[in-house]
């Protein structure tokens, strides 16, 4: 039987983790890998599959319990218990039972698969602005790279070596051991060639039999618009070089994006918090506001609050797979705290025994703040 899927792994989360901390683990999971920010990523496609699956089992309380109890009893589902296998339940023998438990040691006890090399993390700063418009960024760094003298093999001109007489070839022997308890057998990687399945009889000169020569490396990352922190963008076979015989594993490039002086982020939109002048929160105006490529002018209405929040639909960050983001404007309305005896007798005159709402529509009011502040000098 195939292994199941580890959820909480996948997840992050330990296994008695509640319903807010497997939701609050799925949001940030979901933010990370999202399709958007790695186009034509596989790898990222398939994370992604593999997060919403887990969440789709994790957060239902009854899915939850059945994954729970599977893998608490594997194998249990439809047996009916110990009592129906019959014995060894159709094995063909101790040797077959063998074979089964080996089975994990690279597709069998006979079996030997060249191992991957290993990844290389690399943490890539970008402007907020290089994130959110996207960008083409170089960066370098060492790596072990295949050497081209001898095909990664070790040997000289990538033949000068013969099969392991030891393990024939496969790269895994048989141990066994007598024990108090009897005999015991296990499966290791050949001594002989440690794994390899070969034995070099002339190392290679360049990279003196190592397969790899420590380099330094520079790569082009064209980094799409959107981009967040923990995002990543991964390069096939741009990793260590394999240490028996693999392919060479990938570099990851996982950016972290700095703030901006102005702008707030949560996915494509962008907020802003925009102070206004009294008057112009009183009487309305044309300002000007920020946004990722310029300024443009937004009008305010006539009476807006502070903490009043606007929306410019389209003025956020593009995503690479199209759409726009929204803007928001939060508006933090600017109440002047130094006023000459002048100002405030106007201010008075202006208010009267009304209420604010009442003269906030009369005209005289409006008259009054005009007459303090300048109308139009609030059109930038």
């Amino acid at each position: 039987m195939p292994d199941k899927k580890n959820y909480y792994e996948i997840l992050g989360v330990s296994k008695d983790a509640t319903e807010e901390e497997i939701k609050a683990a799925y949001k940030k999971l979901v933010k990370q890998y999202h399709p958007d920010l790695h186009p034509n990523d596989p790898l990222a496609a398939e994370k992604f599959k593999e997060i919403n699956e887990a969440n789709e089992v994790l957060s239902d309380k009854q899915k939850r319990a059945a994954y729970d109890y599977e893998q608490e009893h594997p194998g249990m589902g439809g047996m009916g218990g110990m009592g129906d296998m019959g014995g060894f339940g159709g094995f063909g023998g101790f040797s077959d039972i063998f074979d089964s438990i080996f089975q994990g040691f690279g597709g069998g006890a006979n079996v030997r698969r060249d191992t991957k090399g290993e990844n290389i993390e690399m943490r890539v700063d970008l402007s907020f602005m290089d994130a959110a418009k996207g960008c083409r960024k170089e960066v370098s760094y060492f790596r072990n790279e295949p050497c081209k003298a001898c095909a990664g093999t070790g040997a000289k001109g990538g033949t000068a070596f013969k099969t392991c007489t030891k393990c024939g070839g496969k790269g895994q022997v048989r141990f066994t051991q007598e024990t108090i308890f009897g005999r015991t057998v296990r499966v290791g990687a050949c001594p002989d060639c440690k794994g390899r399945g070969k034995i070099v009889t002339e190392k290679c000169p360049d990279c003196k039999g190592k397969g790899s020569i420590r380099r330094e490396t520079t790569v082009t990352l064209d980094i799409p618009a959107g981009a967040d922190t923990d995002s990543y963008i991964v390069k096939r076979g741009l990793g260590h070089a394999s240490t028996e015989g693999g392919e060479a594993g990938d570099f990851v490039a996982v950016f972290r994006v700095e703030p901006h002086k102005l702008f707030r982020r949560k996915n494509f939109d962008l907020y802003v918090d925009l102070p206004i002048p009294f008057a112009v929160a009183a009487l309305g105006g044309t300002v000007n506001i920020p946004t990722l490529d310029d300024t443009m002018e937004y009008r305010i209405p006539e009476g807006t609050q502070s903490g009043t929040t606007f929306t410019v639909r389209g003025k956020g960050i593009r995503s690479a797979r199209g759409g726009t983001g929204n803007l928001y404007l939060n508006v933090q309305v600017e109440v002047p705290t130094r006023l000459t005896p002048d100002q405030k007798r106007a201010l008075e005159a202006a208010a009267g025994a009304q209420e604010l709402r009442q003269y906030e529509k009369s005209k005289r009011y409006a008259d009054s703040i005009s007459a303090l502040y300048g109308r139009d000098a609030y059109k930038k």
